[in-house]
């Protein structure tokens, strides 16, 4: 017995694996090989390759197909129609299947929608990508990235707010108090 949601037009071929409490929506394709956490919700036309690795809690909006060499951990948003890539070099006429770029999201990133994430990069933990972002390197924990080509234009909170270091390098998210430090050029979160 099946212990997630998959509606009637949905396709979850054998061979991959579903967490509990996931809810796989319209016209989504689950393919052999794919692993999906528990609590996972997958819009409408939502695509998951073969090999591809979804954590726990990751939410899929509308629209996004996620290629082998993806892996998102825990608790990562992909926005409405946000683009990754597998292959750095596609052509129609060289088959490149076997050589596909690994990409790795990290536990808690938002990709916002319409962004593309180019093959090959890490999106740190809690990163924000900005809707119609284009990523061609790697993100670091915290990072907002806005634009094309991407550029860092500051810091995130778990919260997913705009993170305002002081004097000190010391930041407090406006909705759950807790504390940042901002250090040559990093940022990790403060133990209370």
């Amino acid at each position: 017995m099946k212990d997630y949601f998959a509606h009637e037009t949905a396709v979850i071929d054998e061979g991959c694996q579903i967490g509990a409490g996931t809810r796989i929506w319209h016209f989504s394709h689950v393919m052999p090989g794919a692993v999906i956490g528990r609590n996972c919700n997958l819009g409408q036309n939502v695509v998951v390759s073969p090999d591809v690795v979804l954590g726990d809690n990751v939410k899929v909006q509308n629209n996004v197909s996620i290629y082998t060499g993806v892996i998102c951990e825990e608790d990562v948003f992909l926005g409405p129609s946000m683009v990754f890539t597998n292959v750095i070099n596609p052509r129609s006429a060289v088959v490149r299947r076997g050589q596909y770029a690994k990409t790795t999201v990290k536990r808690g990133a938002s990709i916002g929608a319409n962004a593309t994430i180019i093959c090959g990069h890490d999106i740190g933990s809690f990163a924000f990508i900005g809707a119609g972002a284009v990523v061609t390197h790697d993100v670091k924990p915290y990072a907002l990235i806005i634009g094309n080509p991407g550029r860092q234009a500051g810091w995130m909170s778990e919260y997913g707010h705009r993170l305002h270091f002081d004097a000190d390098g010391i930041a407090i998210c406006p909705e759950s108090g807790e504390k940042y430090k901002l250090e040559k050029d990093f940022v990790t979160k403060m133990e209370v």
